[in-house]
């Protein structure tokens, strides 16, 4: 539901039916035989078609070029995978030509350890003004530059005191690529959550009373790396907690009757999973059991509404019309669903589109997502399922398969 461990692990470590209705949906057939057997990476020839594809935009919307820094989306097109700081480390990407980096001097070698593409490397000296050097790479160019959404400002007010440009977002050229997903990109995710999904039913077997949620935590992030991925967040909320979809900072520990709500993703190869899963330590209530149930329900709306060209705010709005039919909300009120259906998925925990009413995005092809309508009852306990999936031409697909009932929910 959330990208890591800025929300999650703060919080954890203080802490069927209706299938009628639904399209059809398959998990995806596992891509790898083994969790040890190699992943297979981005190719250059992949990230230069996505250069290429940004260039031809830029071009059809008579743009000079995107400036993008340090992040997902400089690793998307050029491969460079470097955190951001102080020190810029940016890229400079024309409408025609060559992309050309700007990085500190010193940080040249490391920096180039992971470019995967053909670039010009332009270095700085910690005396020197790095704007007047992407200024440079753009003199000459007509029309205007585009800035990568995230790009913090103070690097768009440096180049703007550097030269004569207009600066315009360059969001949708982003979202018009990174939106859909290769098929590379699919089988990256389908192994990230495949681990997670197995991190998660190692560390269930395991749970005893007595447990805290940063107990459970540590199990399924432990499990993660010896699978062989990067643990991202691994949030478990534990009985009234559950009731809060991030958590709880009040301590909770596990005991006959206990709902543990488990939301866990990892990274392969800079591709995110996200999947949540709940279940009842013993048996069960008749409540629990309703809630559990009504759920599972709920991801089959929002999979039923799921076709291609429909918007993806028609995805939420089939959730809350099914949960408002069974007594919850209405909209947004508790006890019921305070947040979206879904978000979408891939290098990025939460990227666009959003599954959520303010959203008109066409599903199309290739868009991936994650689908968890939770039912959440202040003072009591709050329950979620979450699979992520792909949108394709036959219907959506789960990377996963989905949980099959509150007693066999992984």
């Amino acid at each position: 539901m959330t990208t890591g461990l800025s929300r999650r692990g703060m919080l954890a470590a203080g802490a069927g039916g209706m299938a009628a209705l639904a399209a059809p949906l398959r998990a995806l057939p596992p891509p790898f035989g083994h969790f040890a057997d190699e992943v297979a990476p981005i190719t250059r020839a992949e990230r230069m078609a996505r250069v290429a594809k940004l260039q031809g935009l830029l071009q059809g919307q008579g743009l000079a070029a995107l400036l993008v820094e340090s992040g997902s989306s400089l690793t998307y097109f050029t491969g460079i995978r470097w955190s951001r700081s102080e020190r810029i480390t940016a890229a400079v990407i024309p409408a025609a030509g060559q992309p050309i980096v700007v990085t500190p001097f010193f940080e040249a070698p490391s920096v180039r350890e992971t470019l995967a593409i053909p670039a010009d490397v332009r270095t700085w000296h910690e005396d020197a003004n790095p704007f007047a050097l992407i200024s440079d790479a753009l003199k000459g160019r007509k029309g205007s530059i585009a800035v990568e959404q995230t790009t913090r400002a103070f690097i768009t007010e440096g180049v703007l005191r550097e030269g004569q440009f207009e600066v315009v977002s360059g969001a949708a050229l982003v979202d018009a690529c990174r939106q859909i997903k290769s098929p590379a990109e699919q089988a990256l995710m389908k192994h990230a959550n495949t681990i997670t999904l197995a991190a998660m039913r190692e560390a269930r077997a395991a749970v005893r009373p007595g447990m805290t949620a940063s107990d459970i935590g540590a199990l399924i992030e432990k499990a993660t790396v010896r699978m062989g991925a990067e643990s991202d967040f691994a949030l478990v909320l534990l009985n009234e907690a559950s009731a809060y979809p991030h958590g709880s900072h009040q301590p909770q520990t596990v005991h006959e009757g206990s709902v543990v709500l488990m939301d866990c993703g990892c990274i392969v190869e800079g591709y995110q999973s996200d999947i949540s899963r709940t279940f009842v330590f013993g048996e069960p209530t008749a409540r629990q059991r309703k809630v559990w149930g009504t759920i599972r329900r709920g991801q089959d709306m929002v999979f039923g509404a799921a076709k291609i060209g429909t918007p993806v705010s028609e995805l939420d709005a089939a959730v809350r019309r099914f949960y408002e039919r069974e007594g919850w909300g209405p909209g947004f009120a508790l006890p019921g669903l305070p947040h979206r259906a879904g978000h979408g998925i891939g290098m990025d925990g939460h990227e666009s589109p959003y599954l959520v009413g303010s959203d008109h995005t066409p599903l199309a092809a290739g868009m991936c997502f994650s689908n968890e309508p939770g039912i959440y009852i202040p003072g009591e306990f709050g329950m979620r399922l979450e699979d992520c999936w792909v949108m394709t031409e036959a219907g959506p697909q789960s990377f996963t398969p989905l949980a099959r009932s509150l007693d066999d929910p992984i």
